[in-house]
């Protein structure tokens, strides 16, 4: 019998290292078979003790297949055992990690009484439960105190605003969506964000050191500049405050479906933006990408992605983001659909690169920045507002890192007969660049 090796904690100096990565049921012990058991099986025993005639059986299973997929997954992430967990939890008492101050919460979640996360920060953002000590801190023994269950209320946003979200998204809504969240004040964002306002994932240079944010910041724009192989004569750079000839570069605030079609570009960079377009439209703002580049230009699109081999808390934690972070933001999905998305619009892969954990550098920066300006936040937007960005930004730290979502840097060109692949050689495939970094 081969047995696990023990986990040894990381001591990288460019992240936030982990404490305690707990791994949690999902998706490698969830039974599909008693699932489309359940699915099939349920509505005919309906139909049947009905004394209802067969013919309405489908009718039936339509009617309860969500109130079954519910059911089944609110049981299986209440029961199902944690998958090839290597790590021992402390089992401390939950009071050793929050303070619940309202009675009723209190009195249902207590000693080895695990809340569950939803609970709690929907009791967080209300004042009824506080942290006893750093969020981030706390969040990292998450699996020690919170449980990872579905509750009604997700079931219920769920299905009263993503589904019709998803799968409506017109321009009415994304704008109001939109502008909710990124039109709120620049010193909303600055408090996290620093002065450079870059609201993208940063990238590290080198895991051994304690970058900046700026530094990462400044490492992901050269990346980029790098990966579609910008070059002067280029209409893709800053204008105004860099003293930019206009006609160079322009800078227009619209729905990406009204970009002029009759312009062409020799680059086109889409940095975490087309997460908002949604899983309907996706391939339509591709088509639309495609035409506007030239024939021998590179499409460039930093996308934020999901796991296929899930766990609860992957999904608990994207419905909690669809909520009160980025709704409307449903295209979000494991590599594979980009992918195919990408090349059924007629685009060739050049190269992909998931920096979900250079995602977890910059967000505990700006986790840090955050937590520096707690009163300023306070003062003008309310304690609610900046537990609900306390929370996001200290659990998606931990998130990107241990890859329940992450971030996907995909280069990609026309695939055309006509296209110059030649000129795309880089270093990327050189190992003797490899040898020299290695010296």
């Amino acid at each position: 019998m081969t047995v696990a090796k023990p986990w040894t904690p990381s001591a990288w100096a460019a992240i936030h290292n982990a404490p305690l990565p707990a791994e949690g049921a999902g998706n490698q012990t969830f039974d599909n078979r008693i699932f489309f058991g359940l699915l099939g099986g349920v509505p005919l025993i309906v139909t049947v003790l009905l004394r209802w005639s067969l013919w309405l059986y489908p009718v039936v299973a339509i009617v309860l297949a969500l109130p079954i997929l519910a059911g089944s997954l609110y049981l299986a992430s209440s029961y199902s055992p944690r998958y090839k967990n290597r790590v021992a939890l402390p089992e401390r008492p939950l009071e050793d990690y929050i303070t619940i101050k309202d009675p009723e919460l209190k009195s249902l979640y207590n000693g080895r009484n695990l809340i569950p996360m939803e609970t709690f920060f929907e009791a967080y953002f209300d004042g009824k439960i506080d942290f006893k000590g750093d969020a981030l801190d706390i969040m990292e023994a998450r699996h020690d105190w919170a449980a990872f269950r579905f509750t009604m209320g997700q079931f219920k946003f769920f299905l009263t605003q993503w589904i019709p979200e998803t799968l409506w998204h017109s321009r009415k809504q994304d704008e109001d969506q939109v502008r909710e969240h990124y039109d709120r004040g620049d010193d909303f964002y600055e408090a996290f964000l620093g002065p450079r306002m870059v609201y993208t994932s940063g990238i590290i240079s080198d895991p051994t050191k304690r970058e900046t944010l700026e530094e990462l910041q400044d490492n992901k724009l050269n990346l980029i500049c790098e990966k579609i192989h910008l070059k002067p004569g280029d209409n893709n750079n800053r204008i105004k405050e860099w003293g930019v000839d206009p006609k160079q570069a322009r800078i227009k605030c619209m729905d990406y479906r009204d970009i002029p079609s009759n312009v062409k570009y020799n680059k086109i960079t889409c940095v975490e933006m087309a997460e908002h377009v949604g899983l309907l439209h996706f391939q339509k703002f591709l088509l639309e990408i495609r035409e506007m580049l030239d024939d021998d230009g590179l499409f460039y699109m930093q996308v934020a992605g999901l796991r296929a081999t899930w766990q609860y808390e992957d999904f608990i934690w994207g419905l909690f983001m669809a909520r009160y972070i980025f709704p409307g933001a449903d295209a979000s999905t494991p590599l594979y659909w980009y992918i195919n998305q990408l090349e059924c619009a007629g685009f060739e892969i050049h190269n992909i690169d998931t920096v979900g954990v250079h995602y977890s550098a910059t967000l505990e920066r700006w986790y840090y920045n955050w937590m520096e300006n707690k009163e300023k936040i306070t003062s003008k937007y309310g304690n609610k507002w900046f537990r609900v960005w306390e929370i996001f930004l200290s659990w998606s730290t931990i998130i990107s890192r241990q890859g329940s979502a992450t971030c996907f840097q995909i280069v990609a060109n026309k695939n055309m007969n006509s296209v110059d692949r030649a000129a795309l050689i880089c270093n990327r495939t050189n190992p003797k660049a490899w040898t020299a970094k290695r010296g």
